[in-house]
């Protein structure tokens, strides 16, 4: 059984009318987002967030020994 079947005429137009501005409220809240600038990042900075630049340390005989 359906929910329309168990309310009167009356209480179904309420309903419609509150998903009406439900739908509308909806819209109207979702701004349109604007296209950020992308950062220009240059070899040096890109070398840094990869970690290339970074000492490699290695386990040799027991001692850690640095690259």
């Amino acid at each position: 059984m359906k929910l329309a079947d168990h309310l009167s005429k009356k209480e179904i137009q309420q309903f419609n009318q509150l998903r009406k501005g439900r739908r509308n409220r909806e819209n109207k809240a979702i701004p349109k987002t604007k296209p950020k600038r992308q950062e220009k990042l240059s070899q040096r900075d890109w070398e840094e967030i990869m970690g290339t630049g970074r000492d490699i340390y290695k386990r040799v005989n027991g001692a850690v020994r640095r690259r």
